[in-house]
């Protein structure tokens, strides 16, 4: 086999380690980016963060590239001898007090520090860290106030780990049963008599098999005496498939009720809770911390990034006063590998705020009909548009708009929400989909309530309107504005 030189030309792309931190920190949400901060904190002694002084000192002040040479060692301060001054309140104290005055005559009431007061620092440290009760903890301390036998004790533990979070019975009476050991004895009438007594605990109606039994359960705590709620007892245990459809002209001939006590009726049953257990485990809120601000002025819109979502980072100047130039010791590659580390990461940081702030004016520069006039104005637009306008790369503009909010004078949006497909018009031009969905929902909550518009009829107004939108597409639309259809938007 004859060896042979031969030279080839080629491209290629190398991804630097600069250039994955920069793209990784690009990507992150305003919490990830934070954590990740905060663990550069930690591990780079070199990376410090700077307050908003005045004196100039920002990120791009302390992450130059000026050379760190010999430098003498820092001296320790001498400590001063200075008395202490004797504080304004020590000598304001007068010598005695007014026999007919009191203390909080002559001074002003102050809390100490730590004390249980209303300022948001003072506030109860258990109501940040004490973990939510649940469902069955809540039943299960009622169960500790019930008086009851150890064997109905058992049942009732048992039927309380079967609820779940919406306060409904996950197995039947009968499994119940056979779950428990033979030698008990426990016979299903037993835990039929226990569920009956769980299913009156708070809230009411929770252990319930089924949705009729958990709304009739809480219909039998009501006013018998009052016609609305016997019609309503009536609907539920023999016509709630009726009531589900909306027939409402089969209920009142079955019940043999006229429009005003089948509306009272149901006014009745609407005041019921059909998930009982949603009331003690609330989902927690979920706060969203924006990114950019977006705000009106002197008739302009101006972008800015919001100042909170990062702190302000810096090289620690007392440690980079510490490298030597000609120093190969241990210390001193560590102390000029993380002075590295933390020019590339502050770098990254501003790389990643000028992209966002980029984008974030790109897109308010073209969605200016929709911060003015809301949804039905929004303009199609798609990431390539963006990234034609600011010269990058969609991929860039993509992973910059994914858990990033803008905060509007309309409210915050993710910056996604700016970007959607397009349909066209009878004069050619184009509509959002954001905008039809908007247009879908405004026809909807103004429609007359005993004759909802199908989805048919929604597309033939849009039609009448310039705008060509398939009857399915009003459909999809619809189902992800979470509107039911027609048949079950009925009512009196």
């Amino acid at each position: 086999m004859k060896q042979s030189l031969q030279l080839k030309m080629g491209q290629h792309l190398t991804m630097t380690p600069q250039l994955q931190q920069a793209i990784r920190l690009l990507q992150l949400s305003t919490l990830e980016l934070q954590q990740e901060i905060q663990e550069q904190l930690d591990s780079n002694p070199l990376l410090e963060m700077t307050e908003n002084t005045g004196d100039g000192a920002g990120p791009d002040a302390a992450a130059d590239d000026r050379d760190y040479t010999d430098a003498p060692e820092p001296q320790e301060a001498a400590s001063s001898t200075a008395e202490t001054p004797v504080s304004a309140d020590a000598e304001s104290i007068p010598p005695e007090l007014a026999v007919d005055s009191t203390w909080e005559d002559i001074y002003d009431s102050v809390l100490p520090s730590g004390s249980g007061g209303d300022s948001e620092e003072s506030r109860d440290f258990e109501s940040y860290t004490a973990e939510a009760a649940t469902l069955g903890d809540h039943l299960r301390w009622q169960l500790n106030l019930t008086p009851m036998s150890d064997t109905d004790r058992l049942i009732a533990e048992s039927i309380i780990d079967a609820i779940d979070a919406d306060g409904m019975l996950t197995v039947g009476v009968a499994e119940l049963t056979e779950s428990f050991a033979p030698e008990l004895g426990i016979e299903e009438d037993e835990v039929l008599a226990v569920l009956r007594r769980v299913q009156h605990f708070d809230p009411l109606g929770v252990g319930s098999r089924d949705l009729r039994e958990c709304l009739s359960i809480q219909l039998r705590q009501l006013d018998d005496t009052d016609p609305a709620v016997r019609n309503a007892r009536a609907i539920v245990d023999k016509h709630l498939e009726l009531l589900g459809s909306r027939d409402y002209t089969t209920l009142m001939r079955k019940l043999r009720l006229d429009e005003t006590e089948l509306r009272a009726a149901i006014a009745c049953i609407q005041q019921l809770n059909p998930r009982p257990g949603g009331v003690i485990n609330p989902e927690p809120p979920e706060y969203v911390v924006p990114d950019v601000l977006v705000t009106r002025r002197n008739n302009r819109w101006h972008v800015e990034l919001n100042p909170e979502i990062a702190p302000k980072l810096r090289v620690n100047s007392f440690y980079a006063g510490l490298i030597r130039r000609a120093d190969n010791s241990a210390d001193n590659v560590f102390l000029r590998d993380n002075l590295q580390e933390a020019k590339w990461f502050i770098k990254s940081l501003q790389s990643r705020n000028d992209t966002l702030l980029k984008v974030a004016r790109c897109i308010v520069e073209r969605q200016q009909g929709f911060l003015e006039h809301g949804e039905e104005a929004m303009r199609p637009m798609i990431l390539h548009d963006v990234a034609t306008a600011v010269n990058m790369h969609e991929s860039t503009i993509s992973r910059v708009t994914t858990q990033k909010y803008m905060h509007t004078p309309g409210g915050i949006f993710e910056l996604k929400y700016f970007f959607s497909s397009h349909v066209s018009t009878a004069a050619g031009g184009e509509c959002s989909s954001v905008a039809i969905r908007a247009i879908i929902k405004k026809l909807v909550a103004a429609e007359n309530v005993r004759k909802p518009l199908s989805d048919s009829k929604i597309a033939s107004i849009l039609e009448d309107q310039g705008i060509n939108v398939a009857r399915r597409t009003i459909a999809k639309y619809r189902e992800a504005l979470g509107i039911v259809p027609s048949n079950e938007r009925k009512q009196l």
